[in-house]
């Protein structure tokens, strides 16, 4: 049994919910999501709580029942609240700019890397060496930055590249030398 799936999801009052077979839809005041949820229990809109029950009992159900509930939390929490993630740039001459709907970063290439912002997720660069990124959908945030995050990955002996605000890099030493 689940302990993630047992869990109630509260409703704000501010949000609804709908299904249609298997599409979920969530209202809310940042915006609507909508995703195909294959989750072989019910889904119990209870006024402002949402309970899950799994009726199977064989191994695909266990496994889903976690996962449809972590969904669906994203998901209300995406169209209240919204989620960010913070890159950082470290190195000398690195540095992000906008430029339109399109993110222009100089990492040390011969030329600048356009990186076009997709629909959905907003690009903000506070300072030329952090890029936040935002949006409704945690799953779309999470891989723009992934894609921004691999253009320069943060290399061990120098720390220089595109990192998430909060990791830690594992510095290497280099070569010791002559004596």
């Amino acid at each position: 049994m689940s302990r993630i799936g047992k869990l109630p999801i509260t409703l704000p009052e501010n949000v609804s919910v709908q299904f249609e077979d298997a599409r979920v839809t969530v209202q809310g005041p940042k915006g609507k999501l909508q995703r195909n949820i294959r989750f072989p229990g019910k889904i119990i809109n209870e006024g402002n709580t949402l309970k899950l029950l799994n009726e199977g009992n064989d191994k695909n159900s266990k496994a889903l029942y976690g996962l449809t509930r972590s969904l669906l939390h994203n998901m209300v929490i995406g169209v209240t609240e919204g989620f960010l993630k913070t890159l950082k740039i470290v190195g000398v001459g690195y540095k992000a700019q906008l430029q339109g709907k399109t993110l222009a970063l100089n990492l040390g290439l011969s030329h600048v890397v356009q990186f076009p912002i997709p629909e959905g997720v907003k690009i903000d660069v506070p300072d030329p060496n952090t890029i936040v990124v935002g949006g409704i959908d945690k799953e779309l945030v999470g891989q723009v930055a992934a894609d921004i995050r691999r253009f320069r990955k943060p290399e061990s002996y120098k720390g220089k590249g595109i990192m998430y605000a909060d990791e830690t890099i594992r510095r290497k030493a280099g070569k010791a030398g002559i004596k």
